[in-house]
């Protein structure tokens, strides 16, 4: 309720504050901008053409601008210089009073355009309604994007923990891994890890995941599936199992060295 209060007091005040800086400025314009500027070089203002013109645009515009509630703030930021003007350089040394020259009418409307500069326009006008629907576009805007990453948050959610997996050692190649990449090498190599037959192609064990085990049992591991190891395939199309009878026959070949008899 008192906002609702507030945004009717600042319009009245605004539309009464526009109308009387537009009755100023179109006086201006009827006069003649000619003489309105001797006007102002009469009362001492310097620069007179520029400070006519001034007055009368500012007037004018700015006064429709306020009745419209548009471009509140920087409106009466500029009246405000209007009317400061207009008190040092007119006003300011001839009393209150209004019908003595003084001081009263610019010292109103200058109080009501610093008003304005510090509060406002309220939500009735042009710049209230324009504020309304950026704030509703922006606030939809945020609320989509909420949206968005609510939903990707569980399809992008970290994977199961419980479950570690290894990498398989190549044949041959001692040390190839840094420590603490989850292969072991060298003797150690037989600490931790499975024994039989799984052994990949290339000479390593595959490690299998390993679930944990509750306390007192003992670790317990999940069944994969295992693919059947290729044989390798040597030069001239053979394959491991040629190249173990080769090496039975060769080995089968072989003369038995004999020590010559002592002369």
């Amino acid at each position: 309720m008192k906002r609702v209060v507030f945004d009717v007091a600042v319009l009245i005040t605004r539309v009464v504050t526009g109308v009387i800086f537009v009755a100023h400025g179109w006086q201006k314009w009827q006069a003649g901008l000619g003489a309105t500027t001797s006007a102002f070089s009469g009362m001492g203002i310097p620069l007179p053409g520029a400070a006519a013109g001034f007055a009368a645009v500012v007037e004018t515009v700015g006064g429709v601008l306020l009745i419209l509630g548009l471009l509140v703030r920087p409106v009466a930021l500029l009246l405000l210089i209007d009317m400061l003007g207009a008190i040092i350089f007119v006003h300011g040394g001839r009393g209150v009073m209004v019908g003595e020259g003084g001081w009263e009418l610019a010292g109103a409307l200058g109080a009501l355009s610093l008003l304005f500069l510090a509060l406002g326009g309220g939500r009735i006008g042009l710049d209230g309604l324009l504020g309304a629907v950026f704030r509703r576009r922006e606030g939809r805007r945020a609320a989509e994007d909420e949206l968005i990453e609510h939903r990707r948050g569980p399809a992008m959610g970290p994977g199961p923990s419980n479950v570690r997996t290894t990498g398989v050692r190549p044949a041959g190649a001692e040390g190839a891994y840094p420590a603490g990449t989850g292969v072991q090498g060298g003797p150690e190599a037989g600490a931790g890890m499975p024994s039989g037959p799984e052994v990949g192609a290339g000479g390593g064990r595959a490690a299998e995941p390993m679930t944990p085990a509750e306390p007192g049992t003992p670790a317990e591991r999940p069944e994969a599936s295992r693919r059947p190891s290729t044989p390798r395939v040597h030069a001239g199309g053979l394959d491991d199992e040629d190249m173990r009878d080769i090496d039975a026959l060769i080995s089968e070949d072989q003369p038995e060295h004999r020590k010559p008899p002592n002369r």
